[in-house]
């Protein structure tokens, strides 16, 4: 395999790492109401595992709560229950029909707890952008060694690596940075 094309594969796997803590982000919990806090909420339906956002309409009317509508009303206690074992913190209201969840504004320690376990994410993603740059590494020694590049060849794959693996790490601190300031403003 050429060394740019493993350079080109594996940037793309450090984007994508940067796209899955982005949609973490969405999970979690803000001074507003997102119906991203509890999309991907997994619930206990009819034995499988759901998404909250396959079995029910979510939607956020105002900045202080979020309504979910179940398509089939018999899994409003499902979804209820979840909601409760979750570490979302919040109290959902039904009424048959629907599910209502208010947002209560957060304190000034809960924000700091949220921005902790932020920068924890972000520290879980850019190990996972050091993996990469690792296997990538190894995947043009490996290719050195076949003789299928040359030295040169995995000495600039590996400089492009560098180069993608700084550039990564650098927007996952951005991205945690404003998600930090997004919270602590609120």
């Amino acid at each position: 395999m050429p060394a740019d094309k493993i350079v080109k594969d594996h940037g793309s796997s450090m984007a994508k790492t940067i796209e899955h803590l982005k949609s973490e982000f969405r999970g979690v919990r803000t001074g507003r109401a997102s119906t991203g806090l509890v999309e991907n909420l997994k619930v206990e339906y009819y034995g499988t595992l759901t998404p909250v956002s396959q079995m029910a309409s979510l939607v956020a009317p105002d900045a202080t709560s979020i309504v979910i509508k179940p398509f089939d009303p018999s899994g409003i206690k499902d979804i209820v229950k979840a909601i409760q074992a979750s570490d979302l913190g919040l109290n959902p209201t039904s009424d048959g029909k629907t599910v209502r969840l208010t947002i209560p504004p957060l304190s000034e320690e809960r924000r700091k707890q949220i921005v902790q376990q932020i920068k924890q994410m972000g520290e879980k993603s850019k190990v996972s952008v050091r993996n990469i740059r690792r296997d990538a590494n190894k995947a043009l020694d490996d290719e050195q060694k076949n003789k299928t590049i040359s030295e040169d060849q995995r000495d600039k794959g590996k400089k492009d690596i560098d180069g993608l693996t700084k550039k990564y790490v650098a927007q996952i601190d951005d991205v945690v940075k404003a998600k930090s300031a997004e919270i602590m403003a609120d």
